[in-house]
């Protein structure tokens, strides 16, 4: 266990798996965190990839959007969907359940650093996230397929989206269609090297996950083999953690060293969560090449992370 010492007090570091995950706790969120205490934070980060705090019952909308904006600029919610029209993207299951591998946002060239999700409303069972660590899915691939993933790009679109790929039964389901319709009113492509250098630790790893569509060079049918190969391995069970909700939780990932998957076990039971975006970088591959815009301008997003 790691202590740091915050603004309002000591805070301690847990470790819930061996190669992703943490408790901080002794961290109340909000506007009044000390920078050394932020600083001790974001360390932790981007230790575990993705870190949770405990008991923030107190903690509003604002109160997130303090502390999210301490971490770097926060994005608008989303490329196409308007959320709150602020920072706020709900994941509301009425919209849809996030039941997909994916890193967030891929299919712009800034693809947002940091996440921060609240939850808001839980269902009794079920609804947990799992969050797996694509730094060391690339450090345990063999050599030889290390060698291979450097070498292709891969084009990510928004003609797919976690939120609101579900079946629906017994008709339409008028408020999945009308999220349908807002994430898909612009198109969005952007290429990106499958092995991304992280810009702060310098540590390489995957980007891939369900937004993918394409390798450049390769048939639908080889990128499907390669995309499962790559994906099998970053998914794999040692490489996850697995969180279970409830009130007052609050999950922090970097969105440049993970993926995550929604499980959707829950019935018809309500599930919502609030979710605000750090901005990120144009990912950077292992040989200088950078991600390149094939369509849409993601600039009303956010501004280009430094």
């Amino acid at each position: 266990m790691t202590q740091f010492t915050g603004s309002r007090a000591a805070l301690d570091v847990a470790p819930v798996g061996g190669n992703i995950g943490a408790v901080v706790s002794g961290l109340r969120i909000g506007a009044d965190l000390a920078p050394s205490a932020v600083a001790e934070f974001r360390a932790a980060l981007l230790k575990h990839r993705v870190v949770f705090l405990r008991d923030q019952d107190h903690a509003t909308d604002d109160d997130q959007y303090a502390f999210a904006a301490q971490l770097g600029e926060v994005t608008s919610p989303h490329p196409t969907v308007r959320g709150d029209g602020r920072a706020i993207l709900p994941i509301d299951s009425e919209q849809g359940k996030a039941n997909s591998w994916h890193t967030d946002v891929t299919f712009v060239d800034r693809v947002p650093a940091i996440s921060v999700l609240r939850a808001i409303t839980l269902p009794p069972y079920g609804g947990t996230t799992v969050w797996a660590n694509t730094v060391n899915a690339y450090a345990t691939l063999h050599p030889g397929l290390q060698a291979l993933a450097a070498r292709l790009r891969v084009r990510h679109s928004n003609a797919f989206d976690y939120a609101i790929e579900r079946p629906v039964i017994g008709g339409v389901d008028v408020k999945e269609e009308a999220y349908r319709a807002e994430f898909r009113n612009t198109s969005f492509v952007t290429e990106h090297p499958l092995v991304r250098v992280h810009p702060e630790t310098g540590e390489p790893s995957l980007l891939l996950g369900h937004f993918a569509q394409s390798i450049r060079g390769l048939s639908s049918a080889d990128f499907q083999d390669l995309y499962t190969l790559f994906q099998r391995h970053i998914t794999k069970l040692e490489n996850t953690v697995r969180w279970t909700w409830r009130p007052g939780d609050i999950a922090i990932w970097d969105n440049r060293s993970t993926q995550h998957y929604a499980v959707a076990d829950y019935d018809d039971h309500p599930r919502r969560l609030h979710r605000i975006t750090v901005a990120g970088e144009v990912p950077v591959g292992i040989d200088g090449d950078v991600s390149t815009v094939i369509e849409g301008d993601a600039s009303g997003f956010s501004s280009l992370a430094a």
